[in-house]
């Protein structure tokens, strides 16, 4: 099984979307003190409330099969290419590029 650290991962995502732990806390209905103890790994967080605090981040979690997740993690570290594809910017769109599009134009309306 793979070890996850729903701390760290939260704070990367928190400080990447340049939050503070209150305004975290605020977006995802819980107190400060909540986010500030899955960080610091004091707690380890029901996966519902892991779910609600991503979420107020504009992310979501994404289960993955084993056997694939080398693959997975490759096509999305690689901007949603696929090997073979030309680079550039003559280069198709990535599916990446196009689903982030299509999700930014569906937010607008």
């Amino acid at each position: 099984m793979v070890s996850f650290d729903a701390g760290d991962v939260l704070k990367t995502a928190r400080t990447a979307a340049h939050l503070s732990q209150s305004d975290l806390a605020v977006r995802a209905g819980l107190s400060r003190m909540t986010v500030q103890k899955i960080e610091a790994g004091a707690i380890d967080p029901r996966l519902s409330t892991l779910l609600v605090l991503l979420r107020a981040l504009g992310l979501d979690l994404l289960l993955v099969p084993t056997a694939i997740r080398p693959t997975v993690e490759d096509f999305v570290r690689s901007g949603g290419r696929v090997l073979g594809q030309p680079a550039g910017t003559t280069a198709p769109a990535s599916i990446v590029d196009v689903i982030t599009r299509d999700a930014a134009t569906k937010t607008k309306r």
